[in-house]
């Protein structure tokens, strides 16, 4: 092996410190803080306490997303093609991150006089969902920007996505319950379900509660800003494109990858059906627990059985992949998923809604393969853009990010506007305190059949995944050489 080559991989084949890979999980603590209170609550602020009708806020979502289709490869292409003293993806952690934090506690804000404004919720929005793209696409290119080494990829993912459902702990145990407990109107001490605490809590689905959600999530933004800060300041980017690469970076290498990069279409597609049922799921979740259920002052204790899977055994994901394969792992936990809302539905049925321990067992089940399947699948990403990267010559991870991104906002399109469309069809009155029988039938319908359905279709897309183990270490094996000889 030649000494250039040898450079290259001491280089480019850094074994990150536990330091640098949670500072890089810093980053998905920060934008799940965002986008899991924006995915899993939005819906249901804007519908019950902001006085939006259900089939206009549908259509709010479905619009600004539709409009991320043409952003997102303009924001992959502007960022791919600059770089700083900071480094390529970096910087953009700072400068678009703190307008994200701040747009998106204006989606909360109690403002007089904009209350139920269409136009103020669409405009705001908008505005988040551009900026969000601003700080997800280089996000998601520093991931393949720190190594290539495979082992460090798998324990990057594991951290990230324990860091990651940090968040998600903060956001589906935490912030119900702190907005509950803020929330002013028809106080009570009722039952957690955290083993046997009581709270005095009021209800959140009613207007007057517009001042505790603003004033919980704004906490939750200032503690995104610093962790964006510490992913800035924790990382480092060795895997870049060079100069060369970087100055013949074109919009039509979006379409170029598209045409010649057969994996990554694949992975954009299981992206895509991931992202529809988790958040098809998500943004149902509020209105099953306070009308199917009728248990929202279990959320914060289902929140936290939910959040345990992804922060404790996250760390076993790399042994599970080698026991069960790259495909098996997906097939496995993506199972366990489908399983979990079998549970879930038994749940729903009259006589079971005050089962706390059967709440317990379908969600601990249903998000332990939920988190695994789609958390796991972002260790899939470097391995995709380094395959683009011998196919065409370029490394163009922001670009490759931006479309992983445009599968992901189509996912989120669908899953965040089509579930209010069937609540709107089914008869949902988001203005009562109790749902009709159809009404609660819509409500099952998008939280539980639809996102199973849509797991089993998952499963059958990883089954065309292309790129094995041993394809992988021979993709980098080539780039070594390459690299090797441009360097001499």
């Amino acid at each position: 092996m030649s000494d250039n080559t040898n450079e290259v991989q001491q280089n480019e084949y850094h074994k990150l410190s536990l330091a640098e890979r949670l500072g890089y999980g810093f980053g998905d603590f920060a934008q799940n803080l965002v986008f899991g209170t924006v995915g899993g609550f939005l819906a249901l602020y804007m519908t019950t306490v902001n006085a939006i009708g259900t089939a206009t806020a549908g259509f709010i979502f479905a619009i600004v997303r539709i409009i991320n289709v043409i952003w997102d490869p303009m924001v992959g292409t502007f960022v791919d093609k600059r770089t700083s003293k900071a480094g390529k993806y970096r910087p953009w952690l700072l400068r678009a991150g703190i307008p994200l934090v701040i747009l998106a506690a204006l989606l909360f804000a109690p403002i007089p006089g904009i209350r139920d404004s269409v136009p103020y919720a669409f405009i705001t929005y908008l505005l988040l969902d551009l900026v969000y793209s601003v700080v997800n696409i280089p996000y998601g290119s520093l991931n393949a920007s720190l190594t290539r080494d495979p082992k460090s990829v798998d324990q990057i993912t594991t951290t990230r996505m324990m860091l990651a459902n940090g968040a998600n702990l903060l956001v589906y145990t935490l912030f119900p319950m702190f907005v509950q407990m803020a929330a002013p109107k028809d106080r009570e001490l009722k039952d957690t379900g955290l083993f046997g605490l009581k709270l005095h809590m009021g209800t959140y689905t009613d207007p007057s509660a517009g001042h505790a959600w603003f004033g919980v999530y704004a906490v939750y933004m200032v503690i995104g800003a610093i962790a964006l800060f510490l992913c800035y300041k924790l990382t480092k980017e060795r895997v870049v494109a060079n100069a060369e690469q970087s100055a013949h970076v074109k919009v039509s290498d979006f379409f170029v990858e598209f045409k010649n990069n057969k994996p990554l279409v694949i992975l954009g597609l299981f992206f895509m059906l991931a992202f529809t049922f988790m958040f098809f799921m998500n943004t149902v979740n509020g209105y099953f627990n306070q009308y199917t259920v009728d248990h929202s002052e279990w959320m914060g204790a289902v929140g936290l059985i939910a959040s345990i899977p992804g922060i404790a055994f996250a760390a076993f994901w790399p042994k599970l992949k080698k026991i069960f394969g790259k495909k098996g792992f997906f097939y496995f936990f993506l199972g366990m998923f489908v399983v979990g809302e079998i549970l879930t539905w038994v749940w729903s049925l009259d006589g079971m809604h005050d089962q706390l321990w059967l709440a317990y067992v379908s969600t601990f089940i249903k998000q332990w393969g939920l988190t695994s399947a789609t958390g796991f699948m972002w260790a899939l990403v470097p391995e995709v853009v380094s395959y683009g990267e011998l196919k065409s010559g370029k490394r163009n991870a922001a670009i490759i990010n931006a479309i992983m991104g445009l599968f992901f906002k189509i996912g989120f399109t669908i899953g965040g506007a089509v579930p209010l469309w069937f609540l709107a069809a089914y008869g949902f009155d988001e203005h009562a305190h109790h749902q009709t029988a159809l009404a609660i039938s819509g409500i099952n319908m998008t939280a539980i059949w639809i996102p199973a359905a849509l797991a089993v279709v998952s499963m059958i897309v990883m089954k065309l995944y292309p790129l094995s183990d041993k394809d992988v270490d021979s993709i980098n094996k080539q780039l070594d050489e390459k690299r090797a000889e441009m360097k001499a």
